[in-house]
């Protein structure tokens, strides 16, 4: 081999080796679900069923900032943030509109969090479309609306759905988003309902089951998964699970002819299920919010109507949880009723030390908390 050419193939395999050392993404790409498993310590494991808002990695903000919508928002990873992230490697993110500021600004967040995961985050966002939409209601971006999805029910039109959910999942794919908090398929059956009202395609368990399929289908073409929320049903409530304890008394027969249609429907085609903070006097036994009810998720989600997907709470922070039972409580026994993810408990580190000596303890199993993780990391890919 001549010098010349020696140093040409020289050259390109450093070159080769310099993007493989730098690069995050290859041993993902590389390694299946059960190899990554295989090679995670019980820490990174337990790390992985967290999804954190992106604040909470600034362990110096307080709880109220963090939690608030629109308190201060970190815009861009921080050296602190980097250092916690190390030291809590999570599942997964959730952003508001406190968190972006531009259109270059949001796709470098996005990016440096992918970038500081050795195992690829979720990177979610509530964009429902209407009143819940962190990117379109955010100026800079530039984007339209779809609008209340109330709207688009009232139409009758699921192709009009169909292309809701196709707009918004190419504007999240585009700025490097992998997961939406969305479509909402409760029926809206009761007009004093404060939490729900517009965001549900409407009050016909039929037409929110299909208009919420061709949602999901809409979003799926553009390689955004999503979740169906929230379950068992929040449409019939008056209460808000954001402030404290809100029970329905519809017992489960009820629950099967109207609020979990949507769901028996779409069951095959979400991507997750999102469970609801309400309690379920009539259809549960132990008298827990559903997202804490191993009645509800086990006995019912998992058991009667048989999914065996990815299971997530709605956001622990919220009243109903908070005020109750505590992060650290909460979190395990959220993770005990048969929940994957943990979706933003107030104090993350906290639920996380508790979720860590649950497992040591023996409290959670280690074959649980695979079944969990595996479940996981086949939602992203591996």
């Amino acid at each position: 081999m001549t010098n010349r050419k020696f140093t040409v193939v020289a050259a390109t395999i450093c070159a080769v080796l310099f993007l493989l050392a730098g690069c995050a993404s290859v041993p993902k790409i590389t390694q299946s679900a059960e190899e990554i498993l295989f090679n995670m310590t019980t820490e990174e494991k337990v790390a992985q069923l967290f999804v954190i808002c992106v604040d909470q990695l600034d362990l110096k903000e307080s709880a109220d900032d963090t939690q608030s919508l629109h308190h201060f928002g970190h815009t861009k990873l921080t050296s602190r943030m980097k250092s916690t992230l190390r030291q809590y490697p999570v599942g997964g993110f959730c952003l508001f509109a406190k968190n972006i500021k531009s259109k270059r600004q949001l796709k470098k967040l996005n990016r440096d969090l992918k970038n500081n995961c050795a195992i690829d985050p979720m990177l979610a966002v509530d964009e429902e479309g209407g009143r819940v939409a962190r990117l379109a209601q955010t100026k800079s971006l530039g984007l339209t609306n779809v609008g209340a999805m109330e709207e688009i029910g009232a139409t009758g039109d699921m192709e009009k759905a169909r292309e809701a959910g196709k707009y918004i999942g190419s504007y999240l794919a585009e700025y490097g988003f992998t997961f939406d908090f969305a479509p909402v398929v409760d029926v809206n059956t009761n007009p004093e309902n404060i939490v729900i009202g517009n965001r549900a395609f409407g009050s016909d368990p039929q037409l929110v089951s299909d208009m919420a399929g061709a949602f999901l289908d809409g979003l799926h073409a553009q390689g955004i998964k999503g979740c169906i929320k929230h379950f068992p049903g929040h449409g019939d409530t008056k209460g808000n699970t954001h402030e404290d304890y809100v029970a329905v008394d519809k017992t489960w027969e009820d629950l099967l002819t109207c609020e979990l249609i949507p769901y028996k429907a779409n069951l095959n085609r979400a991507d997750t299920v999102m469970v609801a903070h309400v309690t379920m006097t009539k259809a549960s036994s132990d008298g827990l919010p559903a997202s804490l009810s191993k009645d509800m998720i086990m006995g019912k989600l998992r058991g009667e109507l048989g999914y065996q997907g990815i299971i997530l709470t709605d956001a622990l922070n919220m009243g109903a949880i908070e005020k109750n039972f505590g992060s650290a409580k909460a979190s395990v026994l959220a993770f005990e009723a048969g929940n994957d993810i943990l979706l933003m408990p107030e104090d993350f580190p906290l639920a996380y030390e508790a979720m860590l000596y649950a497992v040591k303890t023996g409290e959670i199993t280690m074959e649980r908390l695979d079944e969990s993780v595996l479940r996981i990391l086949k939602l992203k890919g591996y």
